[in-house]
């Protein structure tokens, strides 16, 4: 299970009754943290979480309304004698931005750790979390991240007991080991089935429509992106500054197709997002326009309750 919370749904500054974009991914005792705008702090104690247990925070660039909470995060955290390390993900420029912002939290009792990366796209793997950032189409570097949970196969005991595998050795060769006994090689593939389907959550905004957020949005069980006006008057000016209209958020994940869609970074001119749905369901009928702290809990496809 994945529970994944968009904390707010605003985008270029904070107002009363919209939080900065900033979304928070939580699965087996682990919680990451995609953009940290101002006010994030407030958004987590709404939607009823403490910043301590975050391990991982990405970031898609470094415009204000994506970074400049994190120094009130980073407090926080230090407030609560947090230890534990914080790892924080990025495009090339994250450690001197940081820096930066940490003026005015220089001292912390836990350490940073910073992963940057450069050109078309990055990988990793924590905390069970695989994270690809890749590239796409702002006015500065600015990157999408889709976060996928992998899913084992089944581990098939009745196989394990016909080639005679040691009951001491069944658990590690379920988590990947190889193991040896009297010069017999035992590998996991022996006894685990195929690759089960996982989750896959992809993360897009600031940017314009292009080819490879439709790519990477294929097979995803949720896709949330921006929409930074619902009107098509504002096509050129979302063109010139190198945002979206949600129309054009929903017809990529009509191509991708994509389970489920949300909107998120809408513009401060923009009262209502709510009003634009019925015309984006027509794009593409699964279609959310969130407000801040809208919550779901992402599930296993054999875990699903049967239908009635």
């Amino acid at each position: 299970m994945l529970d994944v919370c968009l904390l707010g749904t605003g985008g270029m500054m904070p107002l009363h009754y919209r939080y900065l974009t900033s979304l928070l991914l939580r699965y087996n005792g682990s919680t990451l943290m995609i953009d940290c705008g101002e006010g994030t702090q407030m958004a987590l104690r709404k939607a009823g979480f403490s910043p301590n247990p975050i391990d991982v925070i990405c970031f898609t660039h470094y415009h204000g309304d994506h970074i400049s909470g994190l120094p009130g995060i980073l407090l926080s955290m230090g407030n609560a004698e947090r230890t534990e390390p914080l790892t924080l993900i990025g495009p090339k420029g994250l450690e001197r931005v940081v820096n930066m912002l940490r003026v005015i939290a220089p001292e912390l009792p836990f350490p940073v750790i910073y992963e940057e990366f450069g050109g078309t796209q990055a990988d990793y793997f924590l905390n069970g979390y695989r994270i690809h950032a890749f590239r796409v189409q702002h006015n500065v570097p600015c990157y999408a991240y889709t976060v996928s949970i992998e899913r084992k196969g089944r581990f098939d005991a009745d196989r394990a007991k016909a080639l005679g595998i040691p009951l001491k050795f069944w658990n590690r060769l379920q988590h990947g080991e190889t193991m040896e006994k009297d010069g017999i090689v035992y590998t996991p593939d022996m006894v685990m089935g195929p690759d089960r389907k996982g989750l896959k959550v992809l993360y897009v905004t600031d940017t314009r429509p292009t080819p490879g957020i439709v790519e990477q949005a294929k097979g995803a069980d949720l896709m949330i992106c921006e929409g930074m006006y619902g009107d098509p008057e504002k096509l050129g000016h979302v063109k010139d500054f190198k945002h979206m209209l949600m129309q054009e958020g929903a017809e990529m994940a009509r191509r991708a197709g994509v389970s489920e869609l949300w909107f998120t970074h809408y513009s401060p001119a923009m009262n209502n997002p709510q009003e634009y749905l019925p015309v984006l369901r027509e794009i593409f009928p699964n279609t959310v326009v969130p407000r801040d702290g809208y919550r779901k809990e992402l599930v296993f496809e054999e875990d699903e309750a049967p239908s009635a």
